[in-house]
């Protein structure tokens, strides 16, 4: 009953901020009502051709949605959800989400276990490869300063969370089952807490991930994803002729995501025929041999070494398909949950967080309110722990609001409810008015948070939200002068008339990226939160 409660809240708040849907979506057919709507994990984008080639074979339209963890796990308990199939990357999120029963014929269509990806160089001077690694093994590494890392977020990406409960595991003695009291247990509390700690740099998507390392390559060793992502990852950097990673397949704490599709029944006979031809489509033997292609384990025994393409599953990458792999069984629902919400709230890394809110003429109305009600979902605790983004008592949070030129500075450290209603209280009674300059206030938030000190214990981050083009003060060549290679990622957010332009070429300046805000700004301020 907890997380039915949970869930309700949820998508009534989804419902009340968001005016509509518009999720990462691709079609067989854009003309005309979808035959078949899928929702699918993002790490599944890259498989789309297989389903478009369905589609056309059978004259169906058949559209898929690409979306988050939670994203299907709220779906699938909203009645009124637009989804008839859901294909997320573990069951775990299926088992979570449908407490109203409405999944049926769930099969597991390839499997991809969770993996560290290191250069190969690497593993040998660490002594790793061909040996079983520890979770401690890496905790060891990573804290002596051996390893620089990347992980998705455990409350946004399936990767980051499979991950986040195999290490659970292992800090807890490899029990039959994880249970709440081990999650409180100081021990195993003070280890991810410290694990957690090490994590370089965080993403909220597993394909966004491999590409900020790609990106990122002279300055990271590696990082935490499926198995098929480094698989990916390695087909890339063989052909930029750089050192591919090795897969380190934790043995004390590994898990596997295993791509379940499921049919959602509404009670539509049409739909029902149609999933049963996609699944076992997708599960015939020549389907099957192409996704093994793509880096994915298929068959009953997760792909048998004889029948393996070693050019994909390369044993010189760590991958070893005769290696037996003993994965972790994931707990209850509930323990799932709620160690989703320690994780947020308690074991992540801290995050240092500078909001720059524009609040330039353009802005007046519209603009302006659904700025301060998105504010309002980040800053109100009860809201934003609805979404898993709640600030714990070690983040920093700034606003900078702006027009054609930074207006002030608002500081909380930690998570107490008075001093970020406060907060919330100077943004709504500020008043849109002014041209826009969104680059002074974006140096402004790089200067302010490289003056903390023992910055390397946050995870920081410049959110942006602007409705136009900069044309007041600073330049974008002298932003670029100025930014001198800063590391600090920024994340833009777009209303209204925004220039994508700069925006992007911000992103790219500081591997950030743009989300845009105008059609759904619920679901840009997750993501955008969520990479942080």
């Amino acid at each position: 009953m907890r997380l039915r409660r949970f869930l309700a809240a949820l998508l009534l708040v989804t419902a009340a901020c968001s005016r509509r849907e518009s999720p990462s979506s691709a079609s067989s057919n854009d003309k005309g009502p979808a035959d078949l709507v899928v929702m699918s994990g993002s790490e599944n984008e890259s498989l789309q051709p297989l389903i478009d080639r369905f589609a056309r074979q059978n004259n169906a339209n058949v559209k898929v949605n690409y979306r988050g963890s939670v994203d299907i796990m709220l779906a699938l308990d909203d009645p009124n959800a637009d989804v008839d199939a859901v294909w997320p990357a573990a069951s775990i999120w299926i088992d979570m989400g449908d407490e109203r029963k409405r999944t049926k014929n769930a099969e597991s269509i390839m499997r991809s276990p969770v993996v560290l990806g290191i250069k190969k160089s690497l593993a040998q001077r660490l002594g790793w490869v061909g040996k079983d690694v520890t979770v401690a093994d890496i905790l060891a590494a990573a804290e002596g300063g051996k390893i620089r890392y990347m992980m998705t977020s455990a409350t946004q990406s399936n990767s980051g969370a499979a991950a986040y409960l195999g290490y659970l595991y292992s800090f807890a003695g490899n029990p039959d089952a994880l249970t709440s009291a081990q999650l409180h247990d100081n021990a195993v509390s003070e280890k991810i807490r410290r694990l957690l700690g090490t994590v370089n740099r965080s993403a909220g998507s597993s394909g966004w991930l491999k590409q900020l390392f790609l990106d990122k390559y002279d300055q990271y060793d590696g990082m935490v994803n499926y198995e098929s992502m480094i698989i990916e990852t390695n087909r890339e950097l063989v052909q930029q002729r750089r050192e591919p990673l090795y897969a380190i397949y934790p043995v004390d704490g590994l898990a596997i995501a295993d791509h379940p599709l499921a049919y959602v029944d509404r009670g539509d006979a049409k739909k029902a025929e149609l999933f049963k031809k996609l699944q076992a489509y997708l599960l015939s033997p020549d389907v099957q041999r192409e996704i093994s292609r793509s880096g994915r384990r298929v068959g009953v025994a997760a792909l048998e070494a004889s029948t393996a393409d070693a050019a994909t599953f390369n044993p010189d990458w760590g991958i070893d398909l005769k290696r037996v792999l003993t994965p972790v069984r994931f707990p209850t629902p509930d323990v799932i949950r709620e160690a989703l919400e320690l994780y947020q709230t308690s074991f992540r890394k801290p995050s240092f967080t500078v909001y720059c809110l524009d609040y330039s003429g353009s802005m007046r109305d519209a603009g302006e309110d659904d700025l301060k009600g998105a504010m309002r979902m980040l800053l109100d605790q009860p809201t934003a722990g609805k979404f898993l983004l709640q600030t714990s008592a070690r983040d920093i949070t700034v606003v900078i609001p702006f027009s054609d030129h930074p207006i002030a500075q608002w500081k909380v450290e930690g998570n107490d409810p008075e001093q970020l209603a406060g907060l919330l209280s100077q943004i709504n009674a500020l008043q849109a008015e002014g041209g826009t300059d969104i680059f002074t206030p974006a140096i402004d938030a790089r200067d302010l948070i490289h003056s903390r000190a023992g910055l390397e214990g946050y995870s920081p981050a410049i959110i942006l939200m602007t409705d136009g083009k900069s044309e007041d003060g600073m330049s974008l060549e002298n932003f670029k002068q100025r930014w001198n290679g800063s590391d600090i990622p920024i994340y833009s957010i777009t209303f209204g008339k925004a220039s994508d332009s700069q925006l992007k070429e911000m992103g790219q300046i500081s591997s950030g990226r743009v989300f845009d805000g105008r059609s759904d700004l619920v679901r840009a301020f997750r993501q955008a939160r969520g990479y942080n």
